[in-house]
């Protein structure tokens, strides 16, 4: 169901903040953002509205890589771990919460261990796998996260923020078949932006929602206020409690069902377009 969408005026007046999600959304094909939604970008902010990103994911990678993306300097927030993290840099906040138990983690993998698939846990900016294969690498290769193969008997002593299952994407149908029957308490599963090649578990408590309240909360802010920008299945519940929900045209059924508004493909400027013709304002209004 489509939710109601506020009047052109209002919302602009509205909105104090924008999130984005990275992959799919804000970066392009070539993984980078293009010049012209830098410049919206740009405008935005001017304007004094809050600028941030809202990922899968962790925020030690995402620093890594804002100056790669052509965005170094105009992040103020990040929401990471599928909002399992949150960094404000305008008030110097960085917290973490609900990190999924290393025994559960155990279970999810002894569950699809018999799988064509990998595993991957991302940590202070890295992937650790318990094996070396094509699928971490190729993890590693296009999200340009260094990878290392650990004992995951020894890693999982501790709680880790989540795990993704790594396939290639004709397994995909067969990992979230199998999703199904996994009934351990406590665990979530959800699509990552990448659905094609990764499927993750994480504690049920987190969402994208979650960390945008608490980032939203920081502010004086309501999700009222909140502007996303999302495409795949786990952006649906953000793209639901924002204020403006916007769902770029590549997007996934499920999160398209839940926005205000469907923008351009993130190959065709979807973030920059839609700021540009509806959150701008003119020295008119």
């Amino acid at each position: 169901m489509m939710k109601t969408v506020k009047s052109e005026r209002n919302r602009k007046m509205a909105i104090k903040a924008i999130m984005c999600d990275v992959d799919g959304t804000l970066l392009n094909s070539q993984g980078v953002v293009s010049p012209y939604t830098i410049e919206q970008i740009k405008k935005i902010k001017a304007q004094g509205v809050l600028f941030g990103l809202a990922t899968g994911r962790d925020v030690h990678s995402v620093k890594n890589q804002l100056e790669r993306w052509g965005i170094g300097g105009l992040v103020d927030a990040i929401v990471g771990t599928g909002g399992a993290e949150i960094a404000d840099f305008q008030l110097n906040v960085e917290k973490s919460s609900f990190p999924l138990d290393g025994n559960v983690i155990r279970q999810v993998i002894r569950h699809y261990e018999d799988l064509d698939v990998n595993f991957a846990i991302p940590w202070q900016g890295e992937l650790y796998a318990p094996k070396d294969d094509r699928l971490i690498q190729r993890l590693s290769r296009v999200d340009h996260i260094p990878y290392h193969v650990v004992d995951y008997e020894e890693f999982l002593n501790q709680p880790r923020p989540k795990v993704m299952i790594v396939c290639d994407p004709e397994t995909m149908e067969r990992v979230v078949a199998r999703s199904h029957t996994f009934t351990v308490p406590k665990t979530k599963s959800a699509g990552l932006i990448t659905a094609s090649v990764l499927f993750e578990y994480m504690d049920p408590r987190v969402s994208k929602t979650q960390g945008l309240k608490e980032i939203m909360a920081l502010h004086g802010f309501t999700m009222d206020e909140l502007c996303t920008f999302g495409d795949a299945d786990n952006d649906y519940d953000m793209t639901m409690n924002a204020g403006m929900g916007v769902v770029m045209a590549n997007g996934s059924e499920k999160t398209k069902s839940a926005a205000d508004a469907i923008t351009d493909d993130n190959d065709h400027d979807g973030v920059g377009k839609f700021i540009a013709e509806h959150l701008l304002t003119s020295k008119e209004i």
